[in-house]
């Protein structure tokens, strides 16, 4: 919308010169400075309406300033304001052939291929239209921004012990949150399975006063499926539909029913009920819970089989923040854009400003870097680390070697005692005679020689198709089993799989071992082997790791921020699934089970999203900012067997861009001592040292931003965030490089304070901060401070590759005796790209 400038009194009208109180005079906008009294805009207006002009032009010839509608609601009768919507949005859409007018609080339908109209996370609509329309729209008065539509894709028995989460007698975070009762946890997801028993509501209290939402109803989700826990559900495809045709609904449910899995998943891990017994397939034996068992859930249905799309996303966004939710749970992850064209980050910004926490997953994108998506500074985003459990499925050679591998297999196992013969499918002995050695590599559909792979098992490459269908594959050819091999990309990263036939998976070293044996065998001597299937093993070491497929930093948006803001285990996790659904998420799957074992970002995230809600309940106060502070500054990287934490792909130490602040510390988290917080308007000072432009602000933010104070302040580093993150050029011009960060804590340790600083500086740097020590007088007292970083150009980086980097991190540490603060430091030396 039109900006309203301010004018001195008693101005005259730039059309009758007769001068005007400034509560009398309208600006004219988008271009245009001159000012109008009431009486001259409005017959103006009403002339060039009737005389069928669309975009309304200043008065002044010399001016070629468009006039916003919107100066001239009520001075103008009802029906000339809507011809005049009507006809400028005619003028805008060419092509299209319904819409609605794209100015606030005109709901003039053009005809048109609208898809959603937004309202509380933002003001805006989606529509199709052509690009010439999308174009003409973009320069139109009162619209901020168009974003192009772009499709995501989707990113517990033990976790709550893990954690340190005990149900009996509670744990402090779960007592002080009375267990996150009265708090909605929103879930954008594949929706969700309402009968499931983790979603009953036995023994909870009322659905809370300030909840908004609806609970709409459609095949296999009647209108009363919704109760005192599962508060609400919708479901939004018209985005979907608008771009890839209407669903068939034959294999997909028009309702919030979820017949994926996905959804119901996540959701029973940010706030499923206390379940006994469960487990999957036998595996994971024991009480099942979310974090938050008695928070309630809300579920909006925005994945579908084509994908997760903006518009839809936005949608859910913009019910979640109207209905009254207090967390937003995302598992879904996409390309990274700038944040003023990228549909999550807008939608999360109205979301956050609404005083909504948002937690999003990392991507699965890991182990390289640059992976992380899901960026925007007031979201917190999570990666994934592995449990102290295992479920050890190893192959033993018939060389005597045994290999290391990991299944969820619950069917009838090989026969003991027996050795199978053994074949690799990427062998002209394995594959069809219409396939490639590629395809049959990786165990395509089709690519298999039933004759040369029946009664044996079959050694298939990851990648390409999911690791479940391979093993469809394998079965449908008449094989035994399969062992699935790891490339030198996954490494030594493994997931264990519920598959439809004697199967495991091997790390890369593994694999390796495992052709080489097959390529030496011989018709007299066969490669053979079997599959050892070992159950449930807990107490595993090291624990935890950070799992290979979890995305990496740094942050390719705004580097200045580090990201992923912290990990939560994410792999092997058994939660709540949906009755019809088949554990290996295949068509061919008959089998059935109330609980299913999944790994990804998308379990790690609704940790986090459960225990914001638990932290929310217990600290109502806490804005999303001082939430996810406490979640980082307590988080820690030591492993249960006290080292550093280290990154199961590679087996070599983690570093601050796998695991961001650390491995998530619930108990500690409900204590922070100190809190780093952040309003919306340090967001929008953030936005301006990253050099974005007032519209691009506003995409984001729906206000006018003035940058120019922001840029005298500082840089975009200086954002009140709980990490400092220093890149530097590594050009050779330098000896030494500088840089400063400012930032001001919140005492919430309960009163009186005294904390003192200790620093560890990255490798190579000279870190200082002034002052050394804070000393709080009463709770709720801001101080701030100042770290002074000082980088030395090693020799080594003069000799680095153009666009390599080397990163070095340490840590500050403000402790009071009760309570220690981490935030990392970590310093890049970019070598240019030459």
């Amino acid at each position: 919308m039109a900006e309203l400038g301010g004018m001195a009194p008693h101005a005259p009208c730039s059309i009758c010169m007769e001068p005007m109180p400034p509560s009398e005079a309208h600006r004219g906008g988008s271009g245009c400075a001159h000012a109008f009294c009431r009486a001259c805009l409005a017959g103006h207006v009403r002339a060039k309406v009737e005389a069928g002009a669309a975009a309304v032009r200043c008065p002044d010839a010399s001016c070629a300033g468009t006039l916003d509608p919107e100066l001239c609601r009520g001075a103008l009768p009802g029906d000339l304001f809507v011809r005049w919507c009507g006809a400028l949005c005619e003028s805008m859409f060419v092509g299209a052939r319904r819409t609605y007018c794209p100015f606030p609080d005109c709901s003039e339908m053009m005809g048109g291929p609208l898809i959603h109209t937004y309202s509380a996370a933002l003001h805006g609509f989606s529509a199709r239209m052509s690009p010439s329309a999308a174009a003409a729209l973009a320069g139109a008065p009162g619209v901020a921004a168009v974003v192009p539509e772009r499709v995501r894709h989707l990113a517990t028995t033990r976790s709550p012990r893990f954690l340190g989460m005990l149900s009996s007698p509670p744990s402090a975070i779960l007592a002080d949150s009375d267990f996150g009762s009265d708090l909605v946890i929103a879930i954008i997801d594949t929706g969700i399975s309402p009968t499931h028993r983790s979603f009953n509501d036995r023994g909870l209290g009322p659905v809370p006063p300030k909840w908004r939402g609806v609970c709409a109803s459609g095949p296999g989700f009647p209108p009363n499926s919704c109760n005192r826990k599962l508060v609400g559900a919708r479901f939004f495809s018209a985005g979907y539909e608008t771009t890839s045709g209407r669903m068939n609904e034959t294999a997909e449910i028009r309702s919030p029913l979820d017949n994926d899995g996905h959804g119901t998943h996540t959701a029973s891990i940010a706030a499923g009920r206390y379940v006994f017994p469960a487990s999957t397939l036998g595996y994971a034996r024991g009480v099942a819970s979310g974090m938050a068992p008695k928070a309630r859930l809300a579920a909006y249905k925005v994945c579908w089989v084509g994908g997760c799309f903006d518009s839809d996303i936005l949608a859910a966004f913009d019910a979640a923040v109207a209905d009254g939710v207090d967390v937003v749970s995302l598992s879904v992850g996409g390309v990274v854009v700038p944040y003023y064209l990228d549909a999550i980050a807008i939608g999360a910004f109205g979301a956050t400003e609404a005083g909504i926490v948002v937690s999003a997953s990392a991507g699965n994108g890991g182990p390289g870097g640059l992976t992380v998506t899901n960026v925007a500074p007031w979201m917190t985003t999570v990666g994934a680390g592995s449990m102290d459990r295992a479920f050890p499925a190893n192959v033993r050679l018939g060389n005597g070697q045994v290999l290391d591998g990991v299944s969820v297999y619950g069917g009838p196992v090989l026969q003991s005692g027996k050795m199978f013969e053994l074949v690799y499918a990427g062998t002209s002995s394995g594959a069809a005679s219409s396939a490639d050695g590629y395809s049959a590599s990786m165990c395509l559909d089709g690519s298999l020689d039933q004759a040369a792979v029946r009664g044996k098992i079959v050694v298939c490459d990851r990648g390409v198709n999911s690791r479940a269908a391979k093993g469809d594959v394998v079965h449908r050819a008449g094989a035994v089993g399969m062992v699935l091999a790891n490339g030198v990309f996954d490494g030594e990263g493994l997931v264990a799989d519920c598959h439809v036939l004697p199967a495991t998976a091997v790390g890369a070293a593994s694999g390796e071992k495992l052709r080489k044996y097959i390529a030496s065998s011989t018709p007299q001597k066969p490669a053979t082997g079997t599959i050892l299937f070992e159950g449930t093993h807990l107490g595993v070491h090291p624990a935890p790791m950070v799992a290979a497929f979890s995305a990496r930093g740094p942050n390719p948006q705004s580097p200045e921020i580090l990201k992923p803001d912290l990990i939560a285990p994410g792999l092997n996790i058994l939660a709540a699934w949906p009755s019809g659904v088949g554990p290996a998420g295949i068509p061919s799957d008959g089998r059935r089970t109330e609980f299913n074992i999944l790994s990804g970002t998308s379990m790690a995230c609704p940790h986090i999203s459960g225990l914001a809600a638990l932290l929310k309940a217990a600290h109502p106060t806490w804005s999303p900012a001082a939430i996810k502070s406490a979640l980082m500054t307590t988080a820690y990287i030591k492993d249960n067997s006290n080292s550093t934490m280290i990154d199961e792909s590679t087996g070599v130490v983690a570093d601050v861009f796998d695991f961001g602040a650390g491995h998530v510390d619930p108990m500690r988290a409900m204590d922070p001592g100190l809190v780093y917080d952040i309003a919306p308007a340090d967001y929008v000072n953030f936005l301006c040292n990253l050099n974005y432009t007032e519209q691009n602000i506003r995409a984001i933010t729906r206000r006018q931003a003035d940058c120019r104070g922001a840029r005298r302040a500082g840089h975009a580093g200086n954002l009140n965030y709980p990490s400092l993150s220093a890149t530097f050029v590594a050009d050779g011009t330098k000896p030494r490089m500088k840089t400063h960060f400012i930032r001001t804590v919140t005492n919430v340790g309960g009163g009186r304070a005294a904390y003192r600083a200790t620093i560890r500086a990255p490798e190579g740097s000279n870190v200082t901060v002034q002052p050394k020590q804070l000393v709080f007088r009463r709770d709720g007292q801001k101080l701030s401070f100042t770290v002074h970083v000082e980088a030395a150009m090693p020799m080594a980086a003069k000799k680095m590759e153009p666009g390599s980097s080397q990163v070095r991190s340490g840590t500050l540490t403000w402790s009071d005796g009760r309570h220690a603060v981490y935030s990392p430091i970590v310093v890049t030396l970019q070598a240019p790209v030459q």
